[in-house]
């Protein structure tokens, strides 16, 4: 079965970098885009960014382009999101997640989730 598994969270004050990395296993990862989402207590899960399967194509909501970085290594089956210049406003869950469409930002187009790793940005 398929699973992706977050990793890297934690505090960091604000103006720190984090890099979260998510690890796929039981899908053919080269053929699905990935994608960043998070989600605070209360509110629905957001788009944060996305890469296309052979990583030669990104696209990034408005409130972290030119902070953070999405990239993938296909020969890992790994994609990381590298966060730069954090503000306590990035405090989320985060989520990675998997789709066979060729780049989406829409939650509910994306088939495969993983369970979520935690940062907190403290100001």
């Amino acid at each position: 079965q398929v699973q992706l598994v977050e990793s890297g969270g934690g505090l960091v004050q604000a103006g720190g970098s984090l890099r979260l990395s998510c690890a796929a296993s039981g899908l053919t990862f080269s053929n699905y885009a990935m994608a960043w989402f998070r989600q605070v207590p209360g509110k629905e899960r957001e788009f944060v960014a996305t890469i296309r399967g052979r990583g030669d194509n990104t696209y990034y909501d408005a409130s972290v382009k030119g902070r953070f970085t999405i990239s993938r290594d296909n020969a890992k089956n790994t994609v990381y999101l590298q966060m730069n210049s954090l503000r306590p406003e990035d405090t989320a869950v985060y989520y990675c997640a998997a789709t066979a469409r060729l780049i989406a930002t829409w939650e509910k187009e994306y088939n495969y989730w993983g369970q979520g790793t935690q940062v907190t940005v403290s100001s």
